[in-house]
């Protein structure tokens, strides 16, 4: 049919000609959708700011040749505003956004489109450190694309824990004996950590000490970037 409905999370926007934008979104029916939202850079736009970064929408389309275009948006989620006001949330919020366009791409996942909907609802409300956010999706993400970090036992031998030698090319810990030159040693804190962000349990999170935030902050942007086979823009920035 050329009309269809679909919900869907704003990813990015660019600019298209004097007064459309193309849309990226993450929706719930066909994955990653890019389509043209027409006239919503005029200040009459009636449904422009549906469609900024961050925003969960239901929207109505219209199958286009090359891109289809958005008709009718209302807001189902409204982040935006408070993301974009504090510059870690936002960075956090861009590092999301990233990586879900990547991992969106091909057949349609609810579950991948529930993680970042509650990553940025998480985010928006302003009570957990945007960098554990950011964090904790991002493990839990690559975990629905079947690339769970082992963290309990050897990933080359089986070796029961505990163990804090993490090495990302072979996607987890290793025991002494199969360790590879280069590789860090973790604090047994930071194993707790990542457990704790890779099952979103947020109480446990919450007693990360620094020195575990910044090493798990580490392993996560590293081990991240290697299943995507490239880095994330949005992480060269900075940290948040």
């Amino acid at each position: 049919m050329p009309l269809y409905r679909e919900v869907g999370v704003v990813l990015r926007t660019q600019k298209l000609g004097e007064a459309d934008r193309i849309i990226t979104l993450f929706t719930r029916g066909h994955g990653i959708l890019r389509a043209v939202a027409k006239g919503v850079r005029r200040t009459s736009s009636k449904f422009g700011a549906r469609l900024e970064p961050f925003m969960v929408a239901d929207l109505q389309c219209f199958e286009g040749r090359t891109l289809d275009t958005i008709t009718q948006a209302s807001t189902l989620g409204s982040y935006g505003a408070q993301i974009t006001a504090d510059y870690d949330r936002y960075r956090a919020a861009s590092v999301i956004a990233e990586t879900a366009e990547r991992l969106g791409e091909g057949d349609p996942s609810e579950q991948q489109l529930r993680l970042v909907i509650g990553a940025l609802r998480t985010l928006a409300a302003g009570r957990i450190p945007p960098g554990l956010v950011r964090d904790g999706y991002l493990l839990r993400a690559l975990g629905e694309a079947g690339w769970t970090p082992g963290l309990d036992e050897c990933v080359r031998c089986g070796a029961e824990g505990p163990h804090t030698l993490f090495a990302v090319q072979l996607g987890g810990v290793v025991c002494e004996d199969c360790k590879i030159a280069g590789i860090p040693r973790l604090d047994p804190e930071t194993i707790g950590l990542l457990t704790a962000l890779g099952a979103g349990n947020w109480e446990d999170v919450s007693h990360g000490t620094e020195r575990a935030v910044d090493q798990s902050a580490g392993i996560v942007a590293a081990y991240t970037q290697w299943h995507l086979e490239r880095g994330l823009r949005a992480l060269k920035v900075g940290r948040a």
